[in-house]
């Protein structure tokens, strides 16, 4: 039987990828979304910036390594240092992206826009900050079993780096009041250093300050060229960084200053010491390039990533430095 309506192989067809064709864009849709919500969540923890938490833990990790010997180095306490870091460190961004956004600092031309362009909601993201804490205190939990340590002692330096991590943005907003400079200086230097150390051995040598130095200025620069990039922007969000008090063109000396103190200490170190110490000068030129790139306004935009990509590298070949060179000094 047939109801007089006939349709070519053809047409049936052309019907059926015509069906197919208009459900692939909902299906598409349907697959990306998900991925898309991952990158975004990915994207807020800012992970091109991470290089500048994980250094001084593999620095302060690799002195206790030469201190304490293969046979008594801990890598599993090494991965969860790492680890409870990160966490820590993506939770600053985090808050640092929210208050930014609530204070009018981001905007359209900014470059962290994940508020601005809503690619998560407000909610979300203080969702994602609150889940990163709980995943470091989960670290410094599992951390506090296995290290030598005593817990006040792993615990001082743990929540006075989460507690700055939060105050930068957060709170009173060091940031704000142009106090982020010296706050930086401080975390990624010192103290990062002194607890990986001090998760290996359980004990502070203060000796491992001298060497969180150069890393430590080398990660300012960081900060500082960013808020450099955004001096104007920040100015008229009516917050006060260091870089508007002191104008663009101190601000270039300091940047010079912050980039290449810590070739002139690795010189000084291999004349006094060893020439291991001459192995993250590889990075000079580069230095150079990123240090030109910052003198105008057209090439700074992708300064604060060059810096941090220049820490990383630098930072890489000071922890194998250190570990080459025999005696360590200072320690």
């Amino acid at each position: 039987m047939s109801n007089g309506i006939r349709l070519s192989a053809k047409e049936i067809g052309g019907k059926h990828m015509s069906n197919n064709a208009n459900c692939l864009p909902v299906m598409s849709s349907t697959l990306r979304s998900p991925l898309m919500k991952l990158s975004s969540y990915f994207l807020a923890v800012r992970p091109w910036s991470l290089s500048a938490s994980l250094m001084p833990t593999l620095l302060g990790s690799a002195l206790a390594y030469r201190l304490t010997g293969l046979t008594n180095f801990s890598w599993i306490s090494l991965i969860f240092t790492v680890y409870t870091v990160f966490c820590v460190h993506g939770a600053g961004n985090v808050v640092n992206t929210y208050f930014d956004y609530i204070k009018g600092v981001d905007s359209r031309k900014s470059d962290d826009r994940i508020l601005v362009d809503q690619l998560l909601s407000k909610d979300e993201l203080v969702s994602l900050g609150a889940l990163l804490y709980t995943a470091g205190c989960l670290g410094f939990v599992l951390l506090t079993t296995i290290s030598p340590a005593r817990m006040e002692h792993l615990a001082l330096l743990y929540f006075g780096g989460l507690s700055s991590s939060f105050l930068y943005t957060g709170g009173i907003g060091l940031k704000y009041i142009a106090l982020g400079d010296v706050l930086i200086l401080v975390i990624f230097g010192p103290i990062s250093v002194l607890f990986a150390f001090m998760v290996q051995t359980g004990y502070i040598e203060l000796g491992t300050i001298y060497y969180a130095i150069p890393l430590a200025l080398n990660t300012e620069a960081i900060l500082h060229s960013n808020n450099t990039r955004d001096l104007e922007s920040d100015k008229k969000a009516g917050i006060v960084t260091l870089a508007i008090l002191i104008g663009h063109t101190v601000s270039h000396v300091l940047y010079a200053f912050l980039l290449f103190t810590p070739y002139v200490t690795l010189v000084v170190l291999a004349l006094r010491y060893s020439v291991w110490f001459l192995l993250p000068v590889i990075t000079l030129p580069t230095a150079f390039k990123i240090e030109k790139q910052f003198r105008t306004p057209h090439t700074i935009q992708s300064v604060p990533k060059q810096t941090a990509k220049l820490n990383m590298f630098l930072g890489i070949l000071y922890v194998v430095a250190c570990l080459l060179v025999d005696p360590l000094p200072y320690l």
